[in-house]
């Protein structure tokens, strides 16, 4: 039969000390790296989608509203298309929030979900996990603007 008196030594450390010891060796954050990083990425992605709007106008001869709605929606293709071609990892790696913010950030976190559980099928895996980061956005937001809709109402 085992010893039970064979347990790992204790160390007595102060909630104080154990704050400091990993205050110590957590790895300090670049935020002004990442600040400039995510202000070029979102902008980048913001002037690929002004120069599709207005090559939409200038172009094909589309009205400023049908434009910006066929920008957006190339935006949101272009992004579940890199998501599926595993490049816009990448871009999120290299932009953080700078890429998950606009439009293609929404197509990303709607597409890898729905890849990654693929093999479970169409109905349970792509079906079953397409909303699964998008859902909650799309509730709070539809939610939301009910919300400012009905009190924009009440206070006109």
């Amino acid at each position: 039969m085992p010893n039970s008196n064979l347990r790992p030594p204790t160390i007595n450390v102060t909630p104080e000390e154990y704050k400091q010891m990993t205050k110590n060796v957590s790895p300090k954050p670049k935020v002004v790296r990442n600040v400039i990083m995510a202000f070029l990425a979102g902008g980048f992605i913001c002037s690929i989608g002004q120069i599709l709007v207005n090559f939409y106008m200038g172009y094909l001869g589309l009205a400023q509203t049908s434009a910006q709605t066929a920008g957006t929606a190339t935006l949101i293709f272009a992004g579940a298309l890199l998501t599926g071609l595993g490049v816009y990892d990448e871009i999120v790696r290299f932009g953080g929030a700078g890429a998950i913010v606009p439009v293609t950030g929404f197509a990303n976190s709607m597409v890898s979900p729905a890849l990654e559980f693929k093999r479970e099928g169409y109905v349970f895996g792509v079906g079953g996990r397409l909303f699964t980061i998008a859902g909650p956005i799309l509730v709070y937001g539809i939610t939301s603007s009910i919300i400012v809709g009905i009190i924009y109402a009440l206070l006109r």
